[in-house]
């Protein structure tokens, strides 16, 4: 669960460390004190979306903690490779004008993304819009497989349509008429002739640019090679390096039998004799190849000119092209063998089609079971939220292979006895909209590992008993989890184990948000502040103990 939040900069909020609690909290105070605030600065430790702007004005930076407790081993700690404590997680997210976001788990770094898909597995929160949300049919669906927990029915499906979709995409690419299959044909067959005729070869053409390179400096690195030649070699002016050498060894040669020093001096001289004549006759061969290369410079850059039409053309380097000409000559065995391949794929699409709508007619068979059980527990949920008279129920309407399915899903209500059922977008009002999602929320629920709900309030166009009974399913729903929840109503807020009160006030000109936990009298006070607005009689403080009183009376009875 949540254990404690420490929010830093934001918004109004300068500095806040709220301490929740197990069981029912809940967080009230007037309209704009700050309680989405504290909802915002737990969706960023979630990993939820932020903007810069939340960053309170004068600030170099926004920061929100949060520890949990009790949270299971979850495979996400192995994944990401972060330290599992089985007594406490720490979050952090600090937020930058400049849109950076530093988040960490247990002091080690992660992303956004990764975060977002640990706070999914720790926090649900329910806002007002997710009501609205019952009125997109599309969202139906996933609702019911939620319920359902057809997870694996779901994915083999999916599996078995994407092979299904596979080949209808290849048929389709294969599939051309006569005139477009000749182009095809006549273009390929074309490219490939062109780049076979040049015969490229991988590397060719760095190789080509560097010898360009020699023969464009031919006349410079002959005059080097020559100099060399005659330093080595000499001339009819001056023994060269190598015959020096040759002539001092032959000196040393005599004497070396009369000193090991000099013998060793004598090998030396003589390898290195024997390594300038080489580096002579490979200078002397470079020069004549230098020499006899007139026509080569030509030829050279006639040959990288096709290289570089073909570079141009299919893919922009020489391997590219080898490449395109493999695939070429692939595709063109497929365009002319297409109908053969077709009909080949056509058995196997019959086969793939009837597979998945085997898997499609396992899976319509779990969500239709699903279906009854969660209409009837919506119902059941609803009755006890003062809806006793209300009809629930999904329809179901074939549709042919798709992604999700065989079938799509509509949630369908009737509120008053003798009506029929219709879709919840014309029958259902915003009170009703939210207890129906509240039933929603808490059949799921059960089925969910998430350790904490967070409703946002959802109590709007509910009042009087309805809201008595929003009550107690939140104080229900609180027993097998850490519910909190932003609220306007004091039949909510009196049920709550743990209070929370929102204010804003203004010092030394500047706004500022605090967040103080209740005691039982301030409890009371600002329940009668709730029902009563800003002038609370004794009227209201007995009204509002009586609400307390209730409560407990309420909560004992549930044990």
């Amino acid at each position: 669960m949540l254990s404690v939040l420490h929010i830093e900069n934001i918004a109004v909020i300068e500095q806040a460390d709220i301490c929740f609690d197990g069981g029912f909290n809940v967080l009230t105070g007037e309209t704009g004190a700050g309680k989405s605030i504290v909802i915002d600065a737990i969706s960023a430790i979630l990993g939820e979306r932020t903007y810069r702007d939340v960053i309170r004005t004068g600030s170099d930076r926004a920061c929100v903690s949060a520890v949990f407790r009790g949270i299971p081993r979850l495979v996400w700690f192995e994944e990401n490779q972060i330290e599992y404590d089985a007594q406490e997680l720490l979050i952090q997210r600090e937020l930058y004008p400049d849109g950076r976001n530093v988040c960490r788990v247990n002091g080690r770094p992660v992303t956004v993304a990764i975060l977002k898909k640990l706070g999914a597995q720790l926090v649900s929160i329910h806002g007002q819009h997710d009501s609205q949300q019952l009125f997109d049919e599309a969202a139906h669906l996933q609702y019911l497989d939620l319920f359902a927990r057809d997870d694996d029915a779901l994915a083999e499906y999916r599996a078995k349509f994407e092979r299904v979709l596979d080949v209808r995409r290849e048929m389709e690419r294969l599939s051309m008429d006569e005139s477009e299959k000749l182009r095809l044909v006549e273009r390929l067959q074309y490219e490939i002739g062109e780049i076979e005729r040049a015969e490229p070869r991988a590397g060719e053409d760095d190789e080509l640019e560097a010898r360009r390179r020699v023969l464009q400096n031919a006349e410079k690195l002959q005059g080097a090679l020559e100099s060399a030649v005659q330093a080595l070699y000499g001339d009819e002016r001056s023994d060269g390096a190598a015959g020096l050498l040759s002539d001092a060894g032959r000196e040393l040669s005599r004497v070396s039998s009369l000193d090991e020093g000099i013998a060793d001096a004598c090998r030396k001289v003589t390898d290195l004799a024997y390594a300038a004549q080489d580096a002579a006759e490979e200078l002397r061969a470079l020069r004549d190849n230098l020499a006899d290369s007139g026509g080569e410079l030509e030829q050279l850059e006639s040959r990288l000119d096709t290289l570089h039409r073909l570079k141009r053309k299919y893919g922009g380097s020489v391997e590219a092209a080898l490449q395109y000409l493999q695939d070429a000559k692939a595709r063109l065995d497929e365009v002319e063998f297409a109908s053969d391949r077709i009909e080949k794929l056509r058995g196997q699409l019959s086969q793939l089609e009837k597979e998945a709508m085997d898997a499609g007619l396992r899976l319509r068979g779990l969500r239709h079971e699903a279906a009854q059980k969660l209409s009837s527990r919506i119902q059941t949920e609803l009755a006890q939220l003062d809806m006793p008279k209300i009809r629930f129920s999904c329809q179901f309407d074939e549709l042919p292979l798709g992604p999700n399915g065989l079938d799509a899903a509509r949630f369908l209500m009737s509120a008053n006895v003798g009506e029929a059922l219709k879709p919840l977008s014309k029958v259902a009002s915003g009170g009703e909209l939210a207890r129906i999602m509240l039933a929603m929320k808490n059949v799921l629920a059960e089925r969910d590992a998430v350790p904490t709900l967070i409703f946002d309030e959802v109590d709007a166009g509910v009042s009087g008993r309805a809201a008595q009974r929003v009550a107690e399913k939140l104080s229900d729903v609180s027993r097998g989890k850490q519910v909190l929840c932003v609220t306007h109503l004091p039949q909510i807020a009196a049920m709550a184990d743990t209070h929370f009160i929102v204010e804003k006030q203004v010092r030394e000109d500047r706004t500022f948000t605090d967040v103080a936990r209740l005691d039982r009298a301030a409890r009371r006070a600002e329940l009668a502040r709730i029902t009563g607005g800003a002038a609370v009689t004794d009227t209201l403080l007995a009204g509002a103990e009586e609400l307390l009183a209730g409560a407990d009376v309420y909560k004992r009875a549930k044990g």
